[in-house]
């Protein structure tokens, strides 16, 4: 038996988040018909990160055991041949029979883009949220500056949640604007919560509009209350970048 790594792209209009659901497509289910097609073994893929309906990734990272002996540095090329064109391996690596994706110290990046314009750009509209207000980009960063290191991050945590521990680091927290009018926020920690990067994105617009001072960011985080937070950002914005594990010594 070998466990095989994949780092996993994919445009997640088309699907209802990663995690295997009854009745619905998912990166995972696509991902296990695959490869059950390529190897007529069995095969349920162990992802990194489960993504939620309609979020995107350019590195998730997953594992699936085999009895196959193909080259692992060749699986990519050969699933990529049997995935629709919106998901696509970018490498394959035997790892050892032990690693789990979601037991090793990693750090996550993902990055959240609003097209801040006047009006919509229709080939955008995928993969960016449409905010017609002005943003104050010194004033998102004041508020952001407020997030950085080791929180207990409860207030920017679905309340659906069940997770007792609610702590996280943010390593760092990045917002810039291009000439096409996006503003990216680009975030790295050691993992984050359910919805944890779309709310801090819907209270850091609150800031950038002027309805939050970016002082309150810093009340919102001590009060621990999902309902201090600003909004939860649609999903659509959001790409999980990649994934940095710790190397084995």
């Amino acid at each position: 038996m070998r466990r095989i790594r994949l780092t996993v792209a994919y445009d997640g209009t088309n699907y209802h988040g990663w995690q295997i659901q009854p009745g619905v497509v998912t990166i995972e289910s696509v991902l296990n018909e695959a490869l059950r097609d390529l190897f007529g073994e069995e095969i349920q893929v162990i992802g990194a990160s489960r993504t939620d309906s309609g979020v995107h990734a350019r590195g998730n990272v997953a594992v699936f055991d085999t009895e196959s002996r193909m080259a692992a540095d060749r699986v990519c090329f050969a699933l990529n041949q049997r995935l629709p064109q919106d998901i696509r391996v970018q490498d394959s690596c035997e790892v050892p029979l032990d690693w789990h994706p979601r037991k090793q110290r990693c750090v996550k990046t993902y990055e959240y883009k609003i097209l801040n314009r006047r009006m919509e750009l229709p080939d955008a509209r995928l993969y960016t949220y449409f905010y017609y207000y002005n943003l104050d980009l010194e004033q998102m960063r004041r508020g952001a500056a407020y997030l950085l290191g080791e929180h207990d991050f409860k207030s920017f945590c679905s309340a659906r949640t069940q997770i007792e521990d609610t702590v996280r680091t943010i390593y760092s927290l990045e917002i810039s604007r291009n000439q096409e009018d996006v503003v990216t926020i680009r975030i790295k920690g050691s993992g984050f919560l359910y919805n944890m990067v779309r709310i801090i994105v819907g209270t850091l617009l609150n800031v950038g509009n002027g309805h939050t001072e970016p002082q309150e960011v810093l009340r919102i985080l001590e009060a621990r209350d999902r309902r201090e937070a600003g909004p939860t950002a649609p999903a659509k914005g959001l790409t999980l970048i990649g994934m940095e594990y710790e190397k084995t010594p």
